[in-house]
């Protein structure tokens, strides 16, 4: 949770009481900075990134005179809106992401007052936050 709330490794060992080499072979094992990576990427700009890519190909069809060129074109447009129907399929768990983002961050908040808001709770969790993304992003 502190990794993908943005924390640096040096912050999440002092408050998890572990080294830092110890975070760090989590990272490298688990596939945080994948997964960082993977939230902090939103849908909608990765489909203006896919239009603007449509865009400068369609650019540079029309301006060219290649007859072999043009031809491709149904299937590059194909294969476009092929990858953003997809990505609009996964809205779903990336919504559910971006909810279970906001809620490590208010329990991580409620942690610092609610003795009830243990570690281990947090973990738990966490565990089962990632179960439940992992089973669904596979669908």
């Amino acid at each position: 949770m502190y990794y993908m709330n943005g924390e640096t490794q040096k912050v999440i060992a002092g408050k998890v009481n572990v080294s830092e080499q110890t975070i760090s072979a989590w990272v490298e094992r688990e596939g945080w900075a994948v997964r960082r990576a993977g939230v902090n990427v939103t849908r909608p700009e990765l489909i203006n990134k896919s239009l603007a890519a449509l865009n400068r190909i369609l650019d540079q069809v029309y301006e060219s005179d290649d007859v072999e060129l043009l031809s491709t074109l149904p299937d590059k447009l194909a294969k476009f809106a092929s990858a953003i129907e997809r990505l609009d399929k996964k809205a779903n768990i990336v919504s559910t992401i971006d909810v279970f983002m906001a809620f490590s961050k208010w329990i991580q908040h409620r942690a610092g007052f609610d003795p009830e808001v243990t570690p281990e709770l947090i973990s738990a969790i966490n565990k089962y936050q990632d179960i439940y993304i992992n089973e669904h992003i596979t669908k």
